[in-house]
């Protein structure tokens, strides 16, 4: 699935295509697809995983999923989710989920959530914390109401970073140890994208699908944890478990 930091690549890909005319849409998504026909993208910009595209009187909201991906002027052997053909360019979108949005985003989003937006608000989300203290920190991460954007490997990350064990209690978590893991979570992500742009992201990689632990030399332990289910690696030896 796509993390923030990757919906903020693929948005500046996309840019082209602010204040284009659509000339023609179609696809297998259930939206009312002509209901755009004719109309132009006044922005495009994003929500944490949510890529939105606003219109004049209502918004296109693009989920990208665990495998979702877009072609420009080209296209795969698959019928795609939404096709648009602009007066230059066409847009194929597959394996997504397409919604429109009728109400105001401001109404919809918070935007002091998202981790890679100007108003991420860190006191915000440490409130949301202490109203969640019995979740377990893996689970908490990737709350996207609290850590908008942030996803399964920037969560591994940023516990490693920290050292901080993936099924520690918020509530348990040291003042100073709920401090670090807010900060990182903006912080890893805007590293992230920075090594993203620059095509090195896995290699900055300390824990993600990784054998053994850079710092001490351990095992690294993999599971699927918490009620999100997700997959997760972590060091027994250098992350705490607080509980």
């Amino acid at each position: 699935m796509p993390e923030g930091p990757s919906l903020i690549l693929f948005t500046e890909d996309l840019q082209r295509f602010a204040g284009q005319k659509i000339l023609e849409v179609s696809g297998n998504s259930k939206i009312d697809q002509q209901r755009l026909v004719g109309k132009k993208i006044k922005e495009i910009k994003t929500w944490g995983k949510h890529m939105l595209w606003r219109f004049d009187d209502f918004t296109v909201k693009i989920h990208f999923l665990m495998f979702g991906t877009y072609y420009i002027n080209s296209s795969k052997d698959a019928k795609p989710r939404l096709y648009l053909r602009f007066q230059k360019d066409e847009l194929n979108l597959y394996s997504t989920a397409i919604k429109i949005l009728e109400e105001p985003l401001d109404e919809i989003y918070d935007w002091t959530a998202d981790v890679l937006n100007p108003s991420w608000d860190a006191k915000a989300a440490r409130k949301k914390l202490k109203a969640i203290p019995d979740a377990m920190v893996t689970d908490a991460l990737l709350n996207q109401e609290i850590f908008s954007g942030v996803g399964n490997i920037i969560k591994n990350e940023i516990l490693f970073r920290i050292k901080v064990h993936p099924e520690s209690l918020v509530g348990a978590l040291p003042p100073r140890k709920l401090t670090e893991m807010i900060k990182q979570a903006s912080v890893y992500s805007y590293e992230f994208l920075a090594w993203k742009r620059e095509y090195v992201l896995k290699k900055n990689w300390q824990v993600h699908t990784k054998k053994t632990c850079p710092r001490d030399g351990a095992k690294i332990c993999k599971a699927h944890l918490g009620k999100t289910d997700r997959r997760t690696f972590w060091c027994e030896a250098c992350q705490v478990k607080y509980e």
